[in-house]
């Protein structure tokens, strides 16, 4: 192999060996076995564990726009289009995990056991997402738009939907018995239940409408 094609092997290797036997059960020698190279490639490719955990984050989850959650919705942020930010935000989340659930397993074994990538991956990935998303949703409260509750909560309540959703579906429900909605639907409901608690366009005028009253708070009629 060229030098980078054996680079991402390993790479890809090293990701399934940590994803399925944790990092405390995985050794540069078994990685190397795997990979069906000598140890001493590995470390010619990756100088030190360090630079391996890196660079799973780096191709994994922060390389290239298609994963910045940010560029992902830029369109909708600037219009100010709140359901179409979290809309956008939950279905590429949603995709992303459906697409490669073996690195949601790898951040599991890597927070259970407490390694440093789960640190590696809060400070680069998961912060930018709580302080940009923060930042448009208070934002978003100056202009009236969303009720004054702390932005982290909202953020949080919203991360949790996408990211339990997507675990029942990867690894405790594969089979969708509970609940098969597509990734389309699943984003376009759960921003439902967030903007229902969070907009100030909710309300008993629009409660009573959407329950057959008319906008005037009187019954509907036939």
């Amino acid at each position: 192999m060229a030098g980078d094609e054996r680079r991402l092997q390993i790479l890809r290797v090293a990701v399934s060996l940590f994803a399925h036997e944790g990092f405390r059960g995985t050794t540069t020698r078994k990685i190397a076995q795997a990979a069906g190279v000598s140890e001493a490639m590995v470390f010619r490719h990756y100088a030190n564990k360090q630079e391996l955990y890196t660079a799973i984050l780096d191709h994994k989850a922060c390389s290239g726009d298609a994963m910045d959650p940010e560029l992902m919705v830029a369109d909708a942020l600037t219009r100010k289009d709140d359901r179409a930010v979290f809309e956008g935000l939950a279905f590429g989340a949603l995709e992303h995990h459906e697409s490669d659930p073996e690195f949601q397993r790898l951040l599991l074994h890597s927070a259970l056991e407490g390694h440093e990538l789960a640190q590696m991956f809060f400070e680069k990935f998961v912060r930018r997402v709580y302080e940009f998303l923060g930042a448009y949703i208070r934002e978003r409260q100056r202009d009236g738009a969303i009720i004054k509750i702390d932005p982290a909560i909202v953020v949080r309540a919203f991360i949790g939907m996408i990211i339990h959703h997507s675990l029942n579906n990867n690894l405790w429900d594969p089979q969708r018995r509970l609940l098969n909605l597509s990734n389309e639907s699943a984003a376009k409901h759960f921003t439902d239940i967030l903007l229902g608690g969070i907009s100030t366009r909710r309300g008993p005028k629009n409660s009573k409408k959407d329950r057959g009253a008319d906008p005037n708070g009187s019954p509907a009629k036939g």
